[in-house]
């Protein structure tokens, strides 16, 4: 469900997400007539579609890791 809240989220405020898989599936988390492997298949398809998504629109600049900034800190101030 938090899957597909996400995907919403992302066509609502026009996010570049390509959803072109997922919807082509035609299940959503509230269609109990489906099975479980199908329902299965269809978080797997949503999850990668978001996670390509989000890799191809990542600037990595912006996500540095702060642990690794730390360490350089604390080396400098050593020095």
């Amino acid at each position: 469900m938090l899957l597909a809240q996400f995907k919403k989220y992302c066509e609502a405020n026009g996010l570049n997400c390509d959803f072109r898989n997922y919807n082509a599936l035609h299940i959503s988390p509230f269609q109990v007539h489906y099975s479980k492997d199908e329902h299965k298949q269809a978080i797997f398809v949503l999850g990668t579609e978001l996670v390509s998504s989000l890799a191809a629109n990542c600037n990595p600049d912006e996500h540095r890791n702060p642990r690794k900034e730390r360490k350089k800190y604390v080396h400098l101030v050593n020095t």
